[in-house]
């Protein structure tokens, strides 16, 4: 039996009423194209390819891919398997070959599952939906508003992006070896209408990561060189708040300035 690693953050799903009640969430159906980032022993692999669901598994683990390719063997046509880093691995060509919004699942392993909902975001053009085991905490933050102690980048960017459904929590028991926390089952929907309209990505980014890299500093001391206290006037917002107290419309306008302001130099 595969041993975790834990270099890789495995936390394996064994549940089997876990796993039918996270499948009946995702409710898959035979037409559609699913990507499963860090399969695992292929919890919720088999009952995905059960319902003839054509699914593309990224695994980094080299031993965990060599059982899954045997169920490659078996389900010609319907499952592929890429072993690779899921961080590095480019998730629009993905989409494109997928020839229809592409649904994401996994069970993200704790160590990787910011930077990992922040790769996987980003591609919401694309992507119908994702259904995601994460920590509680990472859930609660996501789903966080101005005021909350665990309100920050993660809630903004993830906030901008897509809808969040936080589904159900899942005990520490469901999994081998059992994690130290709770889990939570989450369901992300992409926005179909953005709610910062066409305000700038990377503009948002750079914005959201600064004035969240030190959050105890007024927004006067955080944008410090992306935009002065003027410029943050201009967009409605007090240059003496914090981070913490700005809720996604003014991220959009602080973002809409430095857009602006960037094109006019």
């Amino acid at each position: 039996m595969h041993r975790a690693r834990r270099r890789f953050g495995q936390n394996f799903l064994h549940d089997r009423q876990v796993i039918q009640q996270m499948v009946m969430a995702i409710a898959p159906r035979a037409e559609e194209a699913f990507l499963e980032v860090g399969p695992g022993h292929g919890a919720l692999t088999r009952p995905l390819l059960d319902h003839a669901a054509r699914l593309t598994a990224i695994e980094v683990d080299r031993d965990l891919v060599a059982t899954l390719r045997h169920w490659d063997a078996a389900h010609t046509g319907q499952l592929r398997v890429i072993e690779a880093d899921a961080l590095a691995e480019p998730i629009q060509p993905l989409i494109d070959a997928a020839g229809q919004p592409l649904r994401i699942v996994g069970n993200l392993p704790y160590n990787l599952s910011t930077p990992l909902l922040f790769h996987l975001s980003a591609f919401t053009h694309g992507i119908r939906d994702l259904h995601l085991l994460l920590q509680r905490e990472v859930v609660d933050r996501m789903a966080a508003g101005p005021g909350s102690r665990v309100y920050g980048r993660l809630s903004v960017m993830i906030q901008a992006r897509c809808r969040i459904e936080p589904l159900f929590e899942v005990p520490p028991g469901a999994f081998s070896p059992p994690p130290t926390i709770t889990s939570r089952f989450v369901r992300l929907i992409p926005h179909t209408h953005p709610p910062l309209g066409d305000t700038d990505g990377e503009c948002l980014a750079r914005v959201v990561a600064a004035a969240f890299a030190q959050r105890r500093k007024t927004l006067r001391n955080a944008l410090r060189g992306l935009l002065d206290a003027t410029a943050i006037r201009d967009a409605g917002i007090d240059p003496t708040t914090r981070a913490e107290q700005i809720d996604l419309a003014g991220y959009g306008r602080l973002a809409d300035t430095l857009q602006t302001q960037q094109d006019t130099q």
